[in-house]
């Protein structure tokens, strides 16, 4: 018998309830007992599977991005990028390549209502015929810091307050102030669009730079973009109230009925382009994750939609369970020396081995659709179909090739010297400044009236007061002028 047949699934169910292991089950009502009234026999294995299985249904929450919702569908190249990179899904206009897409909400846990003012998750998997390349990014196009070993940091001040269980902006303000490099992001968070209406009306960005790859062996720095078929809208802040209030769940009712109705959410991809020659020649550093790059030098470039046409199956086999990883990438893209960047390609793997196992990538939401070779499917959950005796490499007996050579990053200076410290180009304020100016008037009131209603927040002392009143001053005075107006600088 081939046990890779038998895979259980709705496709493979009996006409009858059985156990785990196959057998029939004729009553799943009453437990095994001695007379009508028990007691319950520890022999009826049928009562001690179920419980037993029914104690072990849930795997930890994600740390971050615990709630979402996820969907399938496709990417189609519109504009053949083969100038600046070699990889697949950008190969030729018209070409499609399936997707698997996952919304989410960053700080709290899984079933928290989906109004909070919160970055939101837009992370994509493009199954390709050289594997899998996950584009992980948000929905605004920067970040609050920039180094990866401040994240844990950052996302304990987020997160409740361990003693009291409650999001408390003291904690937030107080850990931010130590990086005022925030105050761009924070011009998304406290303006309109930090409430998306629906994850159909929100735009999202890869946040980081990363590296085209040409065959020829040409390199490009790129910024990614997706922009809303739908349009970019947001619900303000009563809005959220009353939606929130009706449905906490609002926006993935919206993404499951959509595709139901045949209303298909779809995204423009554009990308911006840079020749890393001229990183020196900017007043910021072009992989700094707090900065975005200006669109009139930088222009915009579409290449791609991406339509979502499918919602999935099961919620926990390709919601709960879908993993994704900057760290996976294909033969044209590779990820920047950002060093924030760089500690997620570590971080995000690490995590989906602890919360799904160590071959989490056998999951079939996970799995690649092309085919693949390696010896690295032992350990826990493994259920991969192997006949060979040869589980190591090199060997005579199994000539296994390399695969052909394909152009790789070589711009890593071996000789620059190892320290910690922060960028030379820092540049804190100058963007958040110029993004405020660009609001209008009553945008502009209504980000002032959320930054000065966070600095009058319970336990914000007049000290934190002063570094943001001066901070957003050094962003736009007029700012920093109107904030002083509205906070009581010399009380708690």
């Amino acid at each position: 018998m081939d046990p890779s047949r038998y895979v259980p699934s709705t496709a493979f169910n009996t006409r009858y309830q059985t156990t785990n292991t196959g057998a029939p089950v004729r009553n799943n009502t009453s437990s095994l007992t001695l007379g009508p009234r028990g007691p319950v026999l520890l022999e009826d294995y049928h009562l001690i599977e179920k419980l037993a299985q029914f104690g072990h249904e849930r795997i930890p929450e994600r740390v971050v991005h615990a709630r979402g919702a996820a969907a399938k569908g496709f990417f189609e190249c519109t504009r053949a990028m083969g100038d600046v990179t070699c990889a697949k899904p950008f190969e030729g206009a018209g070409k499609r390549t399936p997707v698997a897409v996952r919304f989410s909400t960053v700080v709290h846990s899984r079933h928290s209502p989906e109004t909070l003012r919160d970055p939101r998750g837009f992370a994509v998997k493009f199954y390709t015929e050289e594997g899998n390349w996950d584009l992980v990014g948000n929905n605004f196009p920067v970040f609050f810091i920039r180094d990866g070993i401040q994240f844990p940091d950052m996302v304990h001040a987020f997160k409740p307050n361990p003693r009291t269980e409650d999001q408390e902006m003291w904690r937030i303000l107080d850990f931010l102030s130590h990086h005022p490099e925030s105050c761009h992001m924070l011009t998304f968070l406290l303006d309109d669009v930090g409430i998306p209406k629906t994850y159909r009306h929100m735009k999202g960005a890869g946040v980081h730079t990363f590296r085209f790859m040409a065959a020829c062996g040409k390199e490009t720095y790129v910024k990614f973009h997706w922009l809303p078929k739908a349009g970019e809208e947001s619900l303000l802040d009563d809005d959220a109230v009353m939606v929130g209030g009706k449905d906490f769940s609002h926006a993935t009712h919206d993404l499951i009925k959509s595709i139901d109705a045949g209303n298909f959410p779809e995204w423009t991809l554009a990308v911006q382009l840079m020749d890393p020659a001229m990183e020196n020649d900017l007043d910021f550093d072009p992989l700094d994750v707090t900065k975005v790059w200006p669109e009139e030098q930088f222009p915009m470039v579409e290449c791609g939609r991406l339509v979502l046409d499918q919602n999935v199956d099961n919620q926990f086999l390709e919601n709960e369970q879908i993993a994704f990883s900057p760290a996976l990438v294909v033969p044209g893209i590779y990820p920047s020396d950002d060093k924030l960047l760089q500690s997620r390609l570590f971080a995000y793997v690490e995590t989906q081995r602890y919360r799904l196992g160590a071959n989490y990538l056998m999951l079939p939401i996970n799995a690649p659709r092309n085919r693949y070779h390696n010896n690295q499917y032992d350990g826990p959950g493994n259920f991969m179909t192997r006949s060979e005796e040869v589980n190591y490499y090199p060997s005579r007996f199994d000539p296994l090739p390399d695969a052909p050579p394909y152009p790789v990053p070589t711009r890593a200076d071996p000789a620059a010297p190892r320290m910690k410290q922060t960028i030379e180009k820092e540049n804190n304020f100058a963007q958040a400044g110029e993004r405020f100016r660009a609001f209008d008037a009553a945008r502009q009131e209504r980000f002032v009236e959320r930054v000065a209603g966070a600095l009058e927040s319970e336990r914000v002392t007049p000290e934190l007061k002063a570094i943001w009143v001066g901070y957003f001053t050094e962003c736009d005075a007029g700012l920093g002028a109107r904030l002083s107006q509205k906070v009581r600088m010399n009380k708690l």
